[in-house]
């Protein structure tokens, strides 16, 4: 599919977590990846897949990364104020973390990150750099990205505990093979690759941002107890999808 108009893949997909409280079984996790807003494309694209977004009443949001395309005038920003205004928003919670092209030129320019997480936080929206935040009993763990210059693993996980429910999110799914992991069980949650964009059928995506070519889309089994999840991307660097559609994913929580 190409042009200006692409349909939404909605991916329902169920989510087991150890420790999830009683309260939160059947409760849904929508996440929304890549926006991408800037001059490649429509902005209202995004505005009306978030319209069409709200419907399903989600009870978290988690938004991973890259709201913008690689930053270079205030024009963007603009834009990007039309469009974060139609944000869904969870009834519990909303939580984001940032992606490399939210860091600007090379991915160096932390004061454009730090902007566009005001903007966010303007609509209720909570940014995680490096931190993790307990929503009614869910543990988010938000990595900065890999890519930008504030990534720091430690302290995400500094006080990490395996008792609570856990769930991190990590807009590059290369961190996944950092040695970090190993008292971690349970989901990561990312984007960044967009799922390439453009694939052959029966054939990997030719260009796929990332050392690990595993990392394309949708659920990955990791070893120990872990899995992973990346989303497709609702926006798209270059106006051309074919074997790839844009998606939002919704997820319905449960114990394991």
């Amino acid at each position: 599919m190409a042009g200006r108009n692409f349909s939404i893949g909605i991916c329902e997909v169920k989510l087991g977590l150890r420790n999830l409280p009683l309260s939160l079984v059947g409760k849904t996790l929508m996440q929304i990846s890549d926006i991408h807003v800037g001059k490649g494309f429509d902005h209202n694209f995004i505005i009306n897949s978030f319209e069409e977004a709200q419907r399903f009443n989600p009870d978290f949001v988690v938004y991973t990364g890259d709201y913008v395309s690689t930053f270079k005038d205030e024009v963007q920003f603009d834009l990007l104020r039309d469009v974060i205004v139609h944000t869904v928003l969870g009834k519990l919670g909303t939580v984001a973390i940032l992606g490399n092209h939210d860091y600007g030129k090379n991915w160096s320019q932390p004061h454009v990150a730090d902007r566009l997480s005001k903007e966010l936080e303007s609509q209720d929206i909570i940014v995680l750099r490096n931190e993790q935040l307990n929503i009614h009993g869910l543990n988010f763990i938000g990595f900065d990205d890999y890519w930008g210059p504030n990534f720091d693993l430690p302290s995400a996980i500094q006080g990490y505990q395996d008792h609570p429910c856990n769930l991190a999110l990590c807009h590059n799914p290369d961190v996944c093979d950092l040695n970090v992991w190993e008292k971690f069980n349970g989901w990561i949650l990312s984007g960044h690759t967009h799922g390439g964009q453009v694939k052959s059928p029966f054939l990997p995506p030719p260009m796929l941002p990332v050392k690990n070519k595993r990392y394309s889309a949708g659920k990955v089994d990791l070893d120990a107890n872990r899995t992973l999840y990346i989303n497709r991307a609702l926006g798209h660097l270059w106006q051309i999808r074919f074997n790839g559609r844009p998606e939002i994913t919704i997820f319905e929580l449960h114990q394991i």
